[in-house]
């Protein structure tokens, strides 16, 4: 009875170490037909409102804060100003330099970017991955993002970050874009 009981939870073990190895992470191609169609230039362009939190790996919200987000572009080359505000009161900035190199793609830097960050929008979503420099109690570590956004409708972008070093998670960030109306010229 005991070898059945144990053959059988193995044949379930490998079987679900199979589907496992079947399956893959999705792409943006993965989105293509979503819609809206995501254009990175014309939704990152103009003042934006963001609400986030940063979990840890355990799910424990231990961040919460809001970004002002102004956003142009010059031809292909476009730039994000992000003013952070944390919710302990502390405020933070980053400025982003993104530049189209071939259509859905997209390079990004910032100074606490380590390269570049590379992009890739297709559908209704947009892929980030990128190095970043985190300061944590008085130590910086390189800590690599994945990002992945989703377009809602014309005003509203989720994103959803995960961050992993050595490819340990480390936890992941929530964000929910707003943008607001555009001024009557």
């Amino acid at each position: 009875m005991r070898l059945m009981t144990f053959c059988k939870r193995s044949a379930l073990a490998a079987m679900l170490l199979a589907l496992a190895a079947c399956s893959t992470p999705p792409t943006p191609a993965t989105y293509a037909q979503e819609e809206p169609k995501l254009d990175l230039q014309q939704y990152f362009n103009g003042t934006l409102d963001a609400h986030g939190i940063f979990q840890d790996r355990a799910g424990k919200v231990v961040k919460r804060f809001t970004v002002v987000m102004r956003a142009s572009w010059q031809g292909d080359t476009g730039t994000l100003d992000e003013d952070f505000t944390y919710a302990d009161g502390s405020k933070q900035r980053r400025v982003w330099t993104l530049r189209k190199t071939a259509p859905g793609r997209f390079i990004g830097t910032a100074p606490d970017v380590i390269g570049v960050a590379i992009g890739e929008v297709a559908g209704n979503a947009l892929r980030w991955q990128y190095v970043l420099a985190l300061p944590v109690d008085g130590t910086v570590y390189h800590v690599d993002f994945e990002d992945w956004m989703f377009l809602m409708d014309d005003k509203v972008m989720l994103n959803r970050a995960a961050m992993s070093k050595f490819g340990f998670s480390l936890g992941a960030v929530t964000l929910s874009f707003n943008k607001r109306p555009q001024a009557a010229p």
